[in-house]
């Protein structure tokens, strides 16, 4: 058991010492964006051949291109951190995309097809296989050393799948660290705040005495909801500014939060 500070100010102090940290894996743990990119910019490029070859030319396609970077969260400054490409799962993903195809004139089924096909073109570029594979954020390994020193436990609630999940953890050596995972795989997925519960009860840990930590509205609000003992949102991420919920404290750099025994945690810094 915790307490955990954040710039010398205590997190949670009146609620129950912290005994497990729920993270939120892209954009928070991972440094996701270039990979990202890369993959939504080839979407949009694979469905635009697919579609000019469908018969779409012209002001179609450039109506298509531009629904498509809509709905990835596409931009010249780089992703939307709370777009599709950086928050949902893939099928949600895939079902924008064929809504965007719909859109440019395709029938429904026609644009699930192809979709479909876009989606099976371009899955190379996700995850640890990509040429630009996702690194752990600035400071992350240090955190989660001084946590598992301190005998918390750590889990991961996340849209990516379990594959993407393990294959970070392996790639960057963290698995030792974490105790438990929730993916695009479990029911409900998040932002649903029973996908909290769920795995809380994997850890054998009540929601009041967890930390949860992610970089959108959609996971702090999540955890607010499922009685959540400390709430953080983590904003270096991304490229484009964060906009989160000014209620929620926010960390910048791991190291700007310190583990302290919940027995002799330090008074607040004058």
């Amino acid at each position: 058991m915790v307490q955990l500070l954040l710039r010398g100010e205590p997190l949670g102090a009146s609620g129950p010492p912290i005994t497990a940290v729920l993270f939120d894996k892209d954009g928070t743990m991972s440094h996701s964006e270039p990979m990202l990119l890369a993959l939504a910019q080839a979407r949009v490029a694979q469905a635009l051949r697919l579609a000019e070859a469908a018969g779409h030319e012209g002001q179609r396609l450039e109506q298509l291109r531009d629904l498509l970077e809509r709905a990835y969260g596409l931009s010249d400054g780089g992703i939307h951190p709370a777009g599709t490409t950086a928050v949902a799962a893939r099928d949600h993903n895939l079902v924008s995309t064929a809504t965007a195809l719909a859109q440019s004139g395709l029938g429904w089924p026609e644009a699930l097809a192809m979709s479909e096909e876009v989606f099976a073109a371009t899955d190379r570029l996700h995850g640890q296989g990509a040429q630009t594979p996702p690194q752990p954020t600035p400071g992350l390994q240090d955190l989660l050393q001084r946590l598992s020193g301190s005998g918390v436990r750590c889990a991961v609630i996340s849209n990516d799948h379990l594959e993407g999940i393990h294959a970070f953890l392996e790639r960057h050596r963290l698995g030792s660290h974490f105790q438990a995972c929730w993916s695009a795989e479990h029911q409900p997925r998040k932002p649903d705040p029973a996908a909290v519960h769920g795995l809380c009860q994997e850890l054998g840990v009540e929601p009041g005495a967890c930390a949860l930590i992610g970089d959108a509205n959609s996971d702090l609000l999540m955890a607010r909801q499922a009685g959540v003992g400390v709430v953080i949102g983590y904003t270096a991420g991304w490229s484009l500014p964060m906009q989160l919920d000014g209620s929620f404290p926010r960390v910048d750099h791991w190291s700007e939060l310190e583990v302290h025994p919940a027995t002799s945690a330090p008074e607040p810094r004058a």
